[in-house]
Formats: C-alpha cells, structure tokens, sequence
C-alpha cells in the first residue's frame, strides 16, 4: 500500500530532492568595468552602458533632457534610478533607434532596468516588483486584407 505524508519531511523524502536555493546573480561587466544592456519597447531598441559616475544621461550624444523634451518622458527614464535611489551614482550612455519617442523612452526605461541589475544584483527584487525588467511586448497591429485598418471596417450600405 502507499504510505501517508503527514509531515514536510514526510514530503520531501517521497520527493527524493531537496529544495533548490534561488540562483546566485552575479555582476554582469565588460573590460571597461560598464554594466551593458539592451532594453525594448514597441519598434524601438535601446543600448544602454552603466558605469559609476556623476549621474549624467546621455542619449545619442544628447543631454536626455534635449533629447526627451516632454517631462513626462524625462520622469519615464529617471524612474528605476529613482526606485533603487542610485540617480546620481552612474553615468549612463544610450543609444536608440526605431520608433517614436514614447517607445523609446520605454526602451531606454528597460535597459537601464537590467544594466542597474547586471551592476548590482541585489537591486533586481525592486527593480522586478515595479515591472521595470518585463518588456512591454505591445505592439501594433498589422493592417488587414479587406479593412481599412487593423480592424476599422468601410462604411456598411445596405442598398
């Protein structure tokens, strides 16, 4: 016959395992001592370097606030620096490409997310619980044979 579990030790000798410990990060760097990453968002992808520093944003050789004119996307960048309280510890150098501006600020928002945890790993339990390291895989719509958009349809008559 089979035998009762009554216990989680009872459990875990029917199993024949023991529990697994969480994998160990560890830091992610290049010979120049930066934390690389790339971030996406919608057609947008953004390279981002991270290396200890004075806090200064850079995006395609732009200053990010000349860059990202709106301050809604401006606080969209600072906001996983702001979380892990690191906006003035590193100098961060980005380049973007594809999309507009709203997906590359999100872009920009990804990869500064798993740069900040290659650096340092500890910070990926903050960074995760706000959805900073998922990626956003929205995307358009494609447009339809037979519709007038992804799914706007022409003008229905009867007669």
């Amino acid at each position: 016959m089979t035998t009762e579990t009554k216990t989680l030790a009872d459990l875990a000798a029917v199993k024949g395992a023991t529990p697994e410990a969480a994998p160990v990060r560890t830091q992610k760097l290049d010979k120049l001592g930066r934390a690389y990453a790339t971030g996406k968002r919608k057609d947008a992808v953004a390279r981002v370097w991270l290396k200890p520093g004075k806090g200064v944003i850079t995006v395609n050789q732009k200053d990010f606030k000349a860059y990202f004119a709106r301050p809604v996307l401006q606080m969209l960048l600072q906001q996983p620096l702001n979380i892990a309280n690191r906006a003035t510890q590193y100098d961060i150098r980005i380049s973007v490409a594809g999309g507009g501006l709203s997906g590359q600020a999100g872009a920009v928002r990804h990869g500064i997310s798993k740069a900040l945890t290659y650096y340092e790993p500890e910070l990926r339990g903050v960074l995760k619980k706000q959805g900073f390291l998922t990626r956003d895989s929205r995307t358009v719509e494609r447009k339809k044979y037979g519709r007038v958009k992804a799914r706007k349809s022409f003008q229905f008559s009867k007669r």
